[in-house]
């Protein structure tokens, strides 16, 4: 690509990451065209689809979280490592307005110009959780599609105006949650096969 060329795409992809970050993945690609003084031809000459252009903007974005996701696992606590990739990841995608939308119908779509992007970073957060998971760390029954989920979940949390207030609080929830250790399940295993059953009684109610 010669000199000129990548330049007016770079600028096409500040502008548009912007105007993302403003309005949501949504936003029109005529108002992006504006944006960046070029006419709509130009603009999809470059990134021929929305998809396409997604893809360019967040490809960055992707490559660093997997990185991140392979220096946590070693240079951190199996546990560290995951809830620190898990919190940047949540951080970046509040970023974009939506895009845990697009993302979580790219990686079912093989298709998709974003579906090789996700399904990688899919994976990376996967290899922290099982890492945590070996090390007693980390409850046994998430995959990485069910953390994928959170990462989408408490990102449209941060979306919400009535609810962002709330979002770091709730991450610390979540993450305590998925940082159940084995010892905790052994106890609370151990303490349902001791306890005595009342007929029509449930447990729990032994506890007030």
């Amino acid at each position: 690509m010669r000199a000129d060329a990548r330049k007016n795409r770079d600028h096409l992809l500040a502008v548009a990451g912007t105007a993302i970050a403003e309005q949501g993945v949504d936003v029109s690609l005529r108002d992006i065209a504006r944006r960046a003084d070029v006419g709509l031809a130009t603009l999809l000459r470059h990134f021929p689809t929305r998809e396409a252009l997604l893809e360019a903007l967040l490809r960055t974005s992707f490559d660093e979280l997997t990185a991140q996701a392979g220096e946590l696992e070693t240079s951190n606590s199996p546990e560290d490592a995951l809830v620190s990739w898990l919190r940047d990841c949540v951080a970046w995608t509040t970023e974009y307005r939506g895009v845990t939308v697009l993302m979580a119908a790219a990686i079912q779509d093989s298709e998709s110009a974003l579906h090789a992007s996700c399904v990688t970073l899919r994976a990376a957060g996967a290899l922290l959780l099982t890492r945590a998971q070996a090390a007693g760390t980390a409850r046994s029954d998430l995959d990485g599609t069910d953390l994928f989920a959170l990462v989408a979940a408490l990102a449209w949390l941060g979306d919400q105006p009535s609810l962002a207030p709330r979002a770091d609080h709730l991450f610390e929830v979540i993450a305590s949650a998925i940082l159940s250790t084995a010892k905790n399940g052994d106890a609370e295993e151990e303490y349902s096969a001791t306890t005595p059953r009342i007929p029509g009684l449930a447990i729990t109610d032994l506890d007030t």
